[in-house]
């Protein structure tokens, strides 16, 4: 995935959903009327800031964490990093439909494995959602040896993980590596001694803002 993509209004992966929304709304206006086409217009209009995928800052410097998603921190804890088997700082991140859904990398670095898991559809704002639901997993090692473990975690609406990337691939701080449709969350496994710099409850947005400090 070229670091330059993509910044237009309306993410690719919506292009389609878009698409048929406003030739749907069309049709209905001109067969039946644009009164009975409104339910569709407010549906092309939700389809369109779900999708969008606005460009962003890259704050801080090589040592700081920046948030993969949007939305809300709902866990700071130290647990057990199950792809990489070592004990780790987890900071997730719950998106609601809301929220933009392009994930980007939290870290500079390469891409050292991908997993892929098959899973239920429990609520993503739910700590067990990390290790039941489906789950795409990379982990980067940055340029000074650190681990990092970015997990997207398909939702309760959630039915599409897209991930660009593979093993061998180079990413930039900030750069898009994949997209969650409709609802879901992304887990971040940090070095244990890591600095978070977040607190629960707090709204973060996708590479704006720095979740944690490296050691």
């Amino acid at each position: 995935m070229p670091a330059s993509y993509p910044h237009p209004i309306v993410a690719r992966e919506g292009w389609p959903f878009l698409a048929i929304s406003i030739v749907a709304a069309l049709a209905v206006g001109g067969l039946a009327g644009w009164g009975w086409s409104l339910p569709l217009w407010l549906w092309t209009l939700f389809v369109l800031q779900f999708f969008r995928d606005p460009a962003r800052p890259i704050p801080g410097g090589a040592k700081d964490v920046l948030s993969p998603a949007d939305g809300r921190i709902v866990a700071i804890q130290k647990t057990r990093d199950p792809y990489v088997d070592r004990e780790a700082l987890k900071i997730s991140v719950f998106m609601n439909v809301f929220n933009v859904h392009s994930n980007r990398s939290p870290v500079d670095g390469e891409v050292k494995g991908r997993w892929y898991h098959p899973g239920s559809f429990l609520n993503a704002a739910l700590d067990k959602a990390s290790l039941e639901n489906e789950r795409n997993a990379i982990w980067l090692r940055t340029p000074d040896g650190q681990d990092v473990t970015s997990v997207q975690v398909a939702g309760l609406i959630a039915r599409r993980i897209l991930c660009y990337v593979n093993e061998g691939d180079a990413l930039a701080r900030g750069q898009r590596y994949g997209f969650i449709r409709f609802g879901s969350r992304v887990d971040v496994y940090l070095p244990p001694d890591s600095r978070p710099i977040v607190g629960l409850g707090d709204t973060v947005s996708a590479s704006a803002t720095i979740l944690a400090e490296l050691p």
